[in-house]
């Protein structure tokens, strides 16, 4: 598990990884994607904020690794901008891989330009206080999932899915697996080939 290198998962992307892991890990929230284009995966270091409150992205900021992807939850998600500009070109300098917020962002244009690839609920301006105390490293939930410190988040523009630490190296097997019968696949399709015909739906719908 040392040896894995988590930031292969980005290549197969969210949908993949989320089929390989058996449809689990999902974080079914409506996220926007702030830099387009972005693919990342990296372990989780995850905060859970006061409710709008934004003291703990401040402290995490002490704590945060090099690759690793900040998880900002509050107890209930509203629409109160946890991070602006200056906050995230604070988790820049310091390699953070990036930002998954259940709650919103500002300065959208400027996080545009910065670069840093960031998932939010929302946009919002309304700002946050800076006076509770939350955790940071401890288990929260986004989206119906629990995701714990080191588990793998895995973010594209499809949005974002978390496999379990103990579970990655299967799950990136999987993944492997899942993308070389799709591309198998493909060819079949580029040559006339119907997908009603080679995963058996015509006898479904036919009745033979």
């Amino acid at each position: 598990m040392k040896n894995l290198d988590v930031t292969l998962f980005a290549q197969y992307g969210v949908a993949t990884v989320y089929e390989a892991a058996g449809r689990i890990g999902l974080v079914d929230v409506p996220l926007t994607q702030i830099v387009s284009g972005s693919r990342v995966a990296g372990p989780a270091r995850t905060v859970r904020c006061g409710q709008g409150d934004n003291l703990m992205v401040h402290a995490v900021l002490d704590q945060v690794q090099p690759g690793e992807v900040l998880v900002l939850t509050m107890p209930e998600p509203e629409p109160v901008a946890l991070v602006g500009e200056l906050l995230a070109t604070q988790a820049q300098v310091h390699q953070v891989a990036a930002l998954l917020i259940d709650a919103s962002i500002r300065d959208s244009e400027e996080l545009q330009t910065l670069g840093l690839p960031i998932w939010a609920r929302w946009i919002r301006v309304r700002g946050a206080t800076k006076t509770k105390v939350g955790t940071i490293n401890e288990p929260v939930v986004m989206g119906g999932t629990t995701i714990a410190p080191s588990d793998i988040v895995v973010l594209d523009a499809d949005g974002a899915c978390v496999v379990p630490i103990q579970q990655a190296t299967q799950v990136l097997e999987a993944a492997q697996a899942r993308q070389n019968r799709e591309t198998a696949l493909r060819k079949q399709l580029q040559a006339g080939a119907l997908s009603y015909d080679l995963h058996g739906l015509r006898s479904v719908v036919e009745g033979k």
